[in-house]
């Protein structure tokens, strides 16, 4: 049986070569990830911004609540649920939730004055079969969170890359 190790070297030379470097790796990843804990996330409204702030903060502090907050991050988020598979009585076998947040980073203090902003997006659906309600909003609340995981992500992602080239003073 042949050994993947050489192929795997050989991956990551040429990887190296074209210029890439993992986000969190080296001196830089190390500036993205102390620039991370500076970050303080403002309240979210509604429930679905309660939990995506959660996992904002969970992905964010690695190490715990930051001991020093130079930034403010502030989140505007809906999630849209859309019924589709529409039957004869009206009824929707399927129901698409479409998550969009618009964010912006600004040094606290001065919320007028954005550092760097986006937009993340996610979608989801779920199907609707007959249950009873337990079982359905724990289906949707399931559904909100994997939401919020990937909206997370997005945000967090795009802030370590930003702070990989301006370090937190």
């Amino acid at each position: 049986m042949l050994s993947n190790k050489p192929f795997a070297a050989l991956f990551l030379l040429a990887l190296s070569a074209c210029g890439f470097s993992p986000l969190y790796g080296g001196a830089q990843g190390q500036a993205a990830s102390a620039g991370l804990e500076t970050v303080q996330v403002q309240n979210i409204p509604d429930r679905t911004g309660q939990v995506l702030r959660q996992t904002l903060e969970q992905q964010l502090y690695t190490n715990g609540q930051p001991v020093r907050e130079l930034y403010t991050l502030s989140v505007n988020y809906r999630v849209i649920q859309t019924g589709e598979g529409i039957q004869a009585d009206s009824s929707t076998t399927r129901n698409r939730f479409n998550a969009i947040a618009a964010w912006k980073l600004a040094p606290i203090g001065n919320p007028d004055a954005a550092l760097i902003s986006g937009t993340a997006t996610a979608m989801d659906a779920l199907n609707i079969i007959d249950q009873q309600y337990f079982a359905s909003n724990l289906e949707t609340d399931t559904v909100n969170q994997q939401l919020a995981n990937e909206i997370a992500g997005q945000i967090t992602a795009q802030l370590a890359a930003w702070f990989r080239t301006h370090p937190a003073s």
